[in-house]
């Protein structure tokens, strides 16, 4: 199954766009393979979010910092400080689909995956429920 394209989200500022790219970061990173269709919907995703004003430069940058912060911090702290930045459910909703369509880009969402997904909506308190109705829509079949 081929992921959805995903939605437009330029009216979000740049600490929500920050925050969702940085959940999309670590749902890429769930399994421990960042392979080429992942890749290439991370991208996507991120012109997509940045109305494509995003340079590879602040890209790279942007990842640096995710990557720092998650080093030092680990992934609990880090989704906080993500659930700081989405104040609205719509946002964390946003972020959320985002992430499970990530996941699913390469054809197959892994366990590990599965538990990230599950790790991220109790963060952003996204009901199970419906977390799990988001993950059946976008798993592939």
């Amino acid at each position: 199954m081929k992921p959805t394209r995903p939605p437009s989200l330029h009216a979000f500022e740049a600490p929500k766009l920050d925050a969702i790219i940085e959940v999309m970061f670590l749902a890429a990173f769930a399994d421990g393979d960042f392979g080429e269709e992942e890749r290439a919907f991370f991208l996507t995703s991120i012109e997509s979010l940045t109305d494509r004003s995003a340079s590879r430069t602040t890209l790279g940058a942007l990842i640096e910092g995710i990557e720092a912060r998650l080093a030092v911090e680990g992934r609990a702290a880090r989704l906080a400080a993500v659930k700081a930045q989405l104040t609205d459910q719509g946002a964390r909703k946003a972020a959320l689909g985002l992430a499970i369509q990530l996941t699913a880009a390469d054809g197959i969402i892994r366990t590990s995956e599965r538990e990230l997904i599950l790790e991220v909506a109790e963060a952003l308190e996204i009901d199970s429920d419906t977390a799990a109705d988001m993950v059946s829509k976008a798993a592939p079949s």
